[in-house]
């Protein structure tokens, strides 16, 4: 284990971002009006991200694919990319486990305020 990586330094990673009824801001891209965001449960918001987590992990889909048609975050315009970033700059249980990862590996569910992820370490 590298202390490069649990010290500071930047990663790169792309997210599948699920919002619930318990999301800080209930509305998205995709949901401007927030109705399917106030219907969906945090129960009901894991589920359709561990589905959606198999199939990428099984290889029936790519992440880029799955986020863009799906992810909560604007950032699904480009696949869940949201550049690099360094400690201090996204909501702790994120970059916890951002920096927990290898490049190339995918998170299991992370859930923030703003809703359910998944992350993809990209770099």
């Amino acid at each position: 284990m590298s202390s490069s990586n649990r010290q500071g330094g930047q990663v790169r990673a792309s997210h599948i971002l699920i919002k619930h009824q318990g999301s800080r801001r209930k509305a998205s891209w995709k949901d401007p009006e927030g109705r399917v965001i106030n219907n969906t449960t945090r129960e009901a918001a894991l589920s359709q991200l561990k589905d959606l987590r198999d199939e990428i992990v099984s290889g029936k889909a790519e992440f880029e694919d799955i986020a863009s048609r799906f992810s909560d975050c604007s950032s699904a315009k480009r696949g869940g990319d949201l550049g690099p970033f360094g400690r201090g700059q996204m909501q702790k249980p994120f970059e916890e486990a951002t920096f927990a990862l290898k490049v190339g590996e995918i998170s299991d569910t992370v859930e923030t305020d703003s809703g359910v992820h998944i992350i993809k370490r990209t770099g």
